[in-house]
């Protein structure tokens, strides 16, 4: 009897144990999506509908991208880097994430804190601390969580798909007052331990052998080119056990980037499964 006692106390104290974890993971979440929250009030996103008149009876696939409602953000970048002069650029795509994206000193600290530099399993989105902080390296590599609820970059693992790839081909970013748009050309998973989608400091032959590279292991042939010395971005997030799931895209330079403006997937195809 004694015994079963005993076994009963240690099974009370694990199942107390749980539940304590259970909640402080919870709070740490809604903490997070509550700073986060306030945070995206910095950003506005304007709207702009066409007027019926404008509207044809009859509409081809292209033409109804056309009539997409216009929209215009704007990123009151002063009062982000006054909470936190570590940031560094506003990443934003529509339907998947919306997040400031900081700068530290290391590729630590904020794995576990928030851009208020407050204490969270749930972190910041960061740009690697050995990357100039106006995106002008030849390879920029953005990290963040794969969160369970889908928040920070767990919404990425629905490039996984590719019907959403194909609604979703372009990442925005924020950066020195201006907009750019990144067209995404590879989207993988790899091996923790892989670290060649992480290569720096890149020489023009090596670029041209990385952008390679990059689109024969992705899971998608996009049919996306690269101009001549068009930098790269990398983002990067947890997949599972020992995996990292990555998007890679193209910074445009300014003589490619009007080109790079509205962006269609004319060749797109599914090359192969990853799990």
């Amino acid at each position: 009897m004694k015994k079963e006692y005993f076994l009963l106390g240690i099974l009370s104290v694990i199942l107390l144990a749980a539940g304590v974890w259970i909640y402080q993971i919870i709070s740490e979440y809604q903490k997070a999506e509550q700073e986060y929250e306030k945070l995206q009030t910095y950003v506005k996103v304007e709207k702009k509908t066409k007027e019926p008149e404008d509207m044809k009876p009859e509409t081809t696939e292209d033409d109804k991208e056309k009539e997409k409602p216009e929209e215009t953000v704007t990123v009151d970048f002063a009062a982000l880097q006054e909470i936190n002069p570590d940031v560094v650029a506003w990443i934003r795509i529509p339907g998947v994430l919306e997040y400031p994206v900081v700068r530290g000193e290391d590729n630590s600290y904020y794995l576990n804190h928030t851009v208020q530099k407050t204490y969270n399993i749930a972190g910041s989105i960061f740009l690697d601390y050995r990357n100039e902080r106006d995106f002008s390296d030849s390879k920029n590599i953005i990290y963040g969580h794969n969160m369970k609820d889908g928040s920070m970059f767990g919404g990425l693992k629905a490039y996984m798909d590719s019907e959403f790839f194909r609604k979703s081909p372009c990442i925005r970013i924020f950066r020195q007052g201006k907009w750019i748009v990144c067209p995404i050309f590879s989207c993988h998973v790899v091996q923790e331990n892989d670290h060649s989608p992480y290569q720096a400091g890149m020489t023009k032959t090596e670029r041209e052998a990385y952008f390679t590279a990059m689109s024969q292991q992705s899971l998608y042939d996009t049919g996306i080119k690269k101009y001549e010395n068009e930098d790269f971005l990398t983002l990067s997030t947890c997949h599972g056990w020992g995996k990292r799931l990555v998007l890679h895209a193209i910074i445009p330079h300014e003589e490619s980037e009007k080109g790079r403006e509205s962006i269609k997937i004319a060749d797109f195809s599914v090359k192969k499964s990853q799990k």
